[in-house]
């Protein structure tokens, strides 16, 4: 009978990087900086880590210092290709400390947003790395008031100090409205979604301003969609814009998922791009690439803000207190579809 292989402990992994064991386990528990081990030991053990799929023996862990070694994360839409790629990318960094994530998808929606936290607190999760939906600041603000190790990721809650790791959103959109005037387009719309989260105000908000400070401020047209009836009310939009009244020369995506809907409606309706309509999208996506005129983009640090996210959770539970915000900026991919 062939033998299991045999699952990697923490010897094995000192023993490839050449540390003790001790070392490797200050690095497991997020204790690198008050154990004062090297960054360039604490990144090899990391590497290891991963390497060898090391995962830590999690019930018996947890029933002698007290910790499950699981993060508890919420998302959007784990569907999405910008959801999936940050949960993916948190799962990596977290299993690099040691910890198991544990994912749920709130499909934009408070309610299961909270039922999430609920089962997640029954699974004893030790932090919450949290994408909010509209609506939820009251289960926010309870983690937060019971000192439960939070970050919020992708937006943030005005009014709930807690720690965040984020894009800025208003540049983001800036840069993204100020490509297509510096391109030549005057009539420049935007689709966003029907929201009151900070996020998608800050890129309606950009896109206003560069609309102003363009002297187009009279061309301003902003168009909302709901993320429960996207399919709906894009072929509304667009076929009042775009079609039927013909209103812009260009048009800028707050979303991904806005986008592929998009796109999909404009080689529906043989639109052509961009000599009829210039496009420009927010995040990336694989489908982009197949697109006649491949779409010109936002794309967000993606890793960089999985990285920083389960680094500041981690530090939450081994009791810092320090809330930390953090504000990333983005790189505009410049493609086809803006001529």
């Amino acid at each position: 009978m062939k033998k299991k292989n045999k699952r990697p402990s923490i010897k094995d992994i000192a023993d490839r990087v050449g540390v003790s064991t001790a070392l490797v386990s200050y690095v497991l528990n997020g204790q690198e900086k008050e154990k004062r081990v090297s960054a360039e030991v604490t990144q090899r053990i990391r590497e290891v880590v991963k390497e060898l799929k090391y995962t830590p023996n999690q019930i018996a862990r947890s029933l002698r210092k007290g910790f499950t070694k699981t993060l508890g994360l919420i998302v959007a839409d784990i569907a999405n290709p910008f959801f999936g790629s940050l949960a993916r990318f948190i799962e990596d960094e977290a299993n690099a400390y040691g910890y198991t994530v544990i994912i749920g998808s709130s499909d934009e929606d408070c309610e299961k947003s909270s039922l999430l936290v609920d089962t997640l607190l029954n699974r004893q999760v030790d932090g919450f790395i949290i994408v909010p939906s509209d609506g939820c600041t009251n289960h926010i603000n309870d983690l937060v008031n019971d000192e439960m190790p939070v970050v919020l990721v992708d937006r943030y809650i005005p009014g709930i100090t807690t720690n965040y790791v984020i894009l800025d959103n208003f540049n983001a959109s800036m840069d993204a409205v100020g490509h297509l005037i510096f391109k030549g387009y005057r009539r420049i719309g935007m689709i966003a979604y029907q929201s009151s989260l900070i996020h998608m105000k800050e890129r309606v908000r950009g896109y206003c301003q560069a609309m102003e400070a363009a002297g187009l401020g009279k061309n301003i047209l902003v168009r909302e969609v709901r993320h429960a009836h996207l399919d709906r009310d894009m072929n509304r939009v667009l076929k009042e814009i775009l079609v039927d009244e013909n209103k812009v020369d260009a048009l800028y995506f707050a979303t991904n998922a806005i986008a592929i809907n998009g796109l999909y409606f404009i080689q529906k309706n043989k639109i052509k791009v961009p000599t009829e309509c210039a496009l420009i999208g927010f995040d990336g996506n694989e489908a982009f690439d197949f697109f006649a005129s491949p779409l010109t983009f936002i794309k967000q640090p993606i890793h960089e803000m999985a990285k920083e996210a389960v680094k500041i959770v981690v530090d939450q539970i081994n009791g810092s207190r320090k809330v930390a915000h953090i504000m990333l900026q983005h790189e505009l991919i410049r493609r086809q579809s803006c001529g």
